[in-house]
């Protein structure tokens, strides 16, 4: 009888046990079910970084998210992306940060900065020198949690029909080029900024609306066909060095997810950033060689040309600087991080990554971030 009590108490024990496990494992959690948008349409190649992020994030998580990507235009315009996300239409979207520059200049540092950091730069600053955290502070503002996802190498730069081989080439063109502070430096060079969204630049190209362009890395020019409407190619891509893309969520969104979540999207978006680099970087050494198989030329700036060009950025800097605190601080921070890698990369020369750079006045730029 005691026996048989026994055994009864164990077969119950092991019952709940064991239906506890299976009730709380990933597979019978609640699934998360979220629309993702992306402010690229399916010809651009830089929705890959969104499209694996997705695929990375619903394969790890076992089945607690369930996240679908939509293409720019499926569920809202590429430009209304940001509001959609803000107010929990949308509960995350792929984005490049400069694309919301008009609300704020703080973002333009946040994406690419003219002369400013390398994709590995990036890397070391968003991960190791607080980026991460300026993340938040920008987007916070506007009810996003933000997490970095995906870097470009530097993009191509200027595709034409006339050779630019100097500075004194970009005097009196139309060029397509995205960035507030990318735009002052062409007005210094004597050039005109032309906005254009990145479906409209072949045929602005074609047609002679716009006397050059550019857009991103080779892998993304290549794709678009600009080899078919240039036939010369002005680098390096000064006004670009890399381009960070990240995935906005919507914070209200964020704020519920368990911890172990958060942590499995943030660990996702870390893997996917190099993930991507090495994917981009890939694709720019194959696209390089198919442009020079189809008999594009090549001109490159001199190194006393681009120097030029950092010193003019720098006084942009400091202007923007004095009108934009959050702005100030992200840059401060970026520029205190390249002052302080400086000794270290001379020393590791030739083997090592980016540049050291003539550096804007800091105490007037350490002025401006503490406001």
């Amino acid at each position: 009888m005691i026996e048989s009590k026994r055994k009864t108490v164990f077969i119950c024990f092991f019952t709940l046990f064991f239906g506890a496990l299976i009730f709380f494992s990933p597979a019978n959690a609640k699934t998360l079910r979220w629309r993702m948008g992306t402010t690229w349409t399916p010809s651009i190649d830089l929705i890959q970084a969104d499209r694996h992020f997705v695929e990375v994030v619903n394969e790890l998580s076992g089945g607690e998210f369930k996240i679908k990507l939509f293409s720019a235009g499926e569920l809202v315009p590429a430009f209304e992306l940001f509001d959609a996300v803000a107010s929990g239409t949308l509960q995350a979207g792929g984005d490049w940060p400069n694309y919301w520059s008009g609300k704020s200049r703080a973002f333009d540092a946040l994406g690419s900065y003219p002369m400013g950091l390398t994709p590995v730069d990036y890397a070391v600053w968003i991960y190791q020198y607080g980026g991460l955290e300026l993340y938040q502070k920008a987007y916070g503002k506007h009810g996003i949690y933000y997490l970095p996802h995906g870097v470009t190498p530097m993009e191509s730069g200027v595709r034409s029909n006339e050779p630019i081989k100097n500075l004194e080439d970009y005097k009196g063109l139309k060029i397509r080029m995205s960035g507030k502070t990318q735009g002052q430096l062409l007005e210094k060079l004597g050039a005109a900024q032309t906005m254009l969204s990145g479906g409209e630049i072949y045929q602005a190209l074609e047609k002679g609306v716009i006397d050059a362009a550019e857009f991103s890395s080779p892998n993304n020019d290549w794709g678009m066909g600009f080899n078919e409407v240039t036939e010369y190619w002005a680098t390096p891509g000064w006004h670009q060095p890399a381009s960070v893309l990240g995935v906005m969520i919507n914070q209200k969104t964020w704020n519920k997810l368990s911890e172990h979540q958060q942590n499995l999207l943030k660990q996702a978006a870390m893997a996917n950033f190099l993930w991507s680099y090495t994917y981009f970087e890939k694709g720019a050494v194959d696209a390089t060689a198919k442009f020079m198989e189809a008999g594009t030329k090549v001109s490159r700036l001199s190194d006393a040309e681009l120097t030029q060009i950092q010193e003019m950025a720098n006084k942009l800097t400091l202007e923007t600087a004095k009108n934009n605190p959050l702005f100030a601080e992200i840059i401060y921070s970026q520029y205190q991080y390249l002052e302080k890698i400086s000794e270290w990369r001379g020393l590791s020369q030739p083997f090592t990554f980016g540049r050291n750079v003539v550096l804007p006045d800091m105490e007037k730029l350490k002025k401006a971030a503490s406001k």
